[in-house]
């Protein structure tokens, strides 16, 4: 069995190509990165060091490199490949299409009617949708797309450590991973049988564990690195804001309000003892300092993490819809205008220094409205609040103490 993992980056080394390697599967990996590739055909092997509690070295074994340039290989490759996965980042997307449809055309010559399921490990909304636009403009008119090709969308929880420059170039190939291993995919998105692997999990309703990726992982990093600087409380790295109790009480507290309407909204999906074991296992990975993750790194880029429809106005919204008032979800989004994090080398994210540009001239209110979207008085006024107490440099003990009552 032969998957074609396009995208031989972290995701696609540390989790989906060591996954299928250890299942007995040959991985080809597809790469603009000709170091990479050239050491993957070097070696036919590479480490993944699991940076845990009790660390471990896996040897991920039976894989090769592709040269993203060489159109007429990947074709090639993708035209005989078992299965097809994809973990490129959201702008290279467009780059990887054309070669997708090529190997796709060549295999109905080849195989006539045998479909090919695409596993899309890219962190992005409606996936299988794009893929389906984007590869039918390089399709035929008359190809059976819908008989011959999966889009298969995952939810990928899975944190990469960062590595230093100097791990990198001691061995290109070497990957850092967290323990956790599995693979949420959709069920329906399938043509052919799925993985028998078992740390793939197949999901009838995609959806309600895509959003629980979204309104309870993303939106738990957001919240702890928003409170540890409107509280300023000095820290850089996750762990240590996960290890702090105040702030770990405040966001599980926001984790659980999301976690309690995603519960109502998929009953069928979550319940409260899945969900409470789902958000106390992340807390705890979140406290992993092997992972070395940066409070900048998870709660950069305002403009698009309090958008609407991501990861805290959107649960604000779902918590709405199921009459749950989100106090501590409204606290990390007040926290959020506090946000001015910088990077190694003491930058802040460029769209973020544009962001307190605009509330310095806008006002809280006006962001509040043109950002987030909010318009409602009664949320708008409790953020403008808990803003104002946080200038006043109330303590988060109190905040906890108080916003309790909302919760009940």
């Amino acid at each position: 069995m032969k998957l074609v993992q396009i995208g031989a980056g972290n995701i696609g080394r540390s989790f989906i190509g060591q996954l299928f390697s250890k299942a007995g599967w040959d991985v080809v990996f597809i790469d603009v990165d000709t170091k990479i590739i050239d050491e993957l055909n070097k070696k036919n092997e590479y480490r993944v060091v699991i940076k845990d509690k009790n660390p471990k070295t896996i040897i991920v074994k039976n894989v090769r490199g592709v040269d993203a340039v060489n159109l007429e290989n990947v074709v090639e490759e993708i035209s005989t490949a078992d299965l097809v996965s994809t973990s490129v980042g959201k702008k290279a997307l467009p780059d990887i299409m054309r070669p997708i449809a090529l190997g796709l055309i060549k295999r109905k010559e080849i195989y006539l009617d045998k479909p090919l399921d695409i596993i899309i490990c890219e962190n992005m909304k409606d996936a299988a949708s794009f893929f389906e636009k984007s590869l039918k403009k390089y399709l035929p008119d008359n190809y059976p797309f819908e008989n011959l090709v999966g889009l298969v969308e995952t939810s990928i929880g899975k944190m990469v450590p960062i590595m230093s420059e100097k791990d990198k170039q001691k061995d290109p190939l070497l990957v850092y991973a967290e323990a956790y291993n599995t693979l949420i995919v959709d069920k329906k998105g399938f043509k052919c049988p799925i993985p028998d692997i078992p740390e793939i999990e197949a999901k009838e309703n995609m959806k309600a564990w895509v959003d629980r990726k979204l309104f309870i992982h993303n939106l738990g990093h957001a919240v702890l690195a928003y409170i540890s600087f409107a509280f300023e409380k000095g820290y850089t790295y996750v762990w240590e804001a996960a290890e702090d109790k105040e702030i770990y009480e405040a966001t599980k507290f926001a984790m659980w309000e999301s976690g309690n309407a995603l519960i109502l909204e998929y009953p069928s999906d979550f319940n409260k003892k899945n969900m409470l074991l789902h958000i106390d296992d992340l807390l705890d990975r979140f406290k992993n300092r092997s992972l070395g993750d940066t409070l900048y790194r998870v709660g950069r880029d305002l403009f698009r993490k309090l958008s609407p429809d991501d990861r805290l106005v959107g649960a604000v919204k779902l918590c709405g819809e199921h009459h749950i008032f989100p106090s501590f979800i409204l606290l990390g989004i007040a926290s959020a205008f506090f946000f001015k994090a910088t990077d190694e080398k003491g930058r802040m994210f460029k769209n973020d220094t544009k962001f307190f540009e605009e509330l310095k001239t806008k006002g809280l209110k006006k962001m509040i409205a043109d950002v987030c979207g909010f318009h409602e008085e009664g949320l708008v006024l409790f953020i403008e609040d808990l803003y104002r107490k946080i200038e006043k440099k109330i303590p988060l003990k109190t905040f906890l103490f108080y916003l309790k009552d909302f919760t009940k």
